[in-house]
């Protein structure tokens, strides 16, 4: 499949994730329908990706028609039974391996035979999520970094039947919507989380065991390693469900004891101070 005849790509959840990738579809030309479990739902992840462009245009970096462009090709629908004609689709769902299953073998039902089917998933198998399939040599990860419209990576996940013109077809896609390609084995937390998550949660350890404030390990991070973000900033940012998740994923798939969960993550999680996205993670953003 050609890239020229992908028009209109199917983006299944328009939380954080899914509201980001639509964004980069909508750029990129193309027409992107924005599903959840329900109508009212995709109608509010498009109401948040127009007030982030409406910040861009008060500040004087986005103009207004432009911005009312993007979001005309922003079109919220009532399920997954509005992608049967979309050649691409991505699920965008949380990071919850029985929800994704669900919602994999949903799209497989509802849409056509030749349909790509690509999941975000930052760390479950692609192979797995692909055997709820009829098609798993259609199945691919594509792995976008958040947030979307900003990050330049996108990391692509081959699962063990994913055919060479899929694989070729979504990498060609991601470069398209702009992004700079990396290729992963689809083995637990691919590259980037693979590599990133050990490094937040040694973060929740030291600060579980009082070696540093939050501040202090963050600032040391930043000016003695050179990072943009402190650990404990970025997992507050990228969601602390969403790094325990992929913790666990580590920790359960690669049986070493090293990628083990701190503590004070998991009960972070419990006391639903999930970061930003909840006004309260290892710092408080609801002051």
């Amino acid at each position: 499949m050609s890239i020229d005849q992908i028009k209109v790509i199917g983006i299944l959840g328009a939380g954080q994730m899914g509201g980001g990738i639509a964004q980069v579809v909508a750029q990129s030309g193309r027409t992107a329908l924005l599903a959840d479990v329900d109508r009212a739902r995709a109608e509010a992840g498009k109401a948040k990706i127009a007030k982030s462009l409406g910040r861009r245009v008060d500040k004087g970096k986005l103009e207004a028609s432009a911005r009312d462009e993007l979001l005309e090709r922003i079109v919220p629908v009532d399920g997954v039974d509005a992608f049967v004609d979309a050649p691409f689709v991505i699920e965008a769902a949380t990071e919850n391996i029985e929800l994704k299953k669900k919602l994999i073998a949903g799209l497989d039902a509802a849409c056509g035979p030749d349909t790509i089917v690509a999941t975000n998933t930052s760390s479950i198998s692609i192979t797995l999520l692909g055997a709820e399939t009829q098609r798993p040599h259609k199945m691919v990860g594509m792995h976008f970094m958040n947030p979307v419209p900003i990050m330049k990576l996108v990391e692509i996940i081959r699962a063990l039947p994913t055919d060479d013109a899929t694989y070729e077809t979504t990498v060609a896609l991601a470069k398209d919507l702009g992004k700079t390609v990396i290729t992963a084995g689809d083995s637990p937390g691919f590259i980037v989380n693979r590599i990133l998550i050990p490094f937040l949660n040694e973060a929740c350890f030291a600060l579980q065991e009082s070696i540093g404030t939050p501040q202090d390990i963050d600032t040391g991070a930043k000016l003695g390693l050179n990072h943009p973000m402190g650990p404990l900033e970025l997992a507050d940012l990228i969601g602390l469900d969403t790094c325990l998740a992929i913790a666990d994923v580590l920790h359960r798939e690669l049986g070493d004891d090293k990628y083990r969960a701190a503590n004070i993550l998991r009960m972070h999680v419990a006391a639903g101070w999930l970061g930003r996205k909840t006004g309260r993670g290892f710092y408080n953003y609801a002051k």
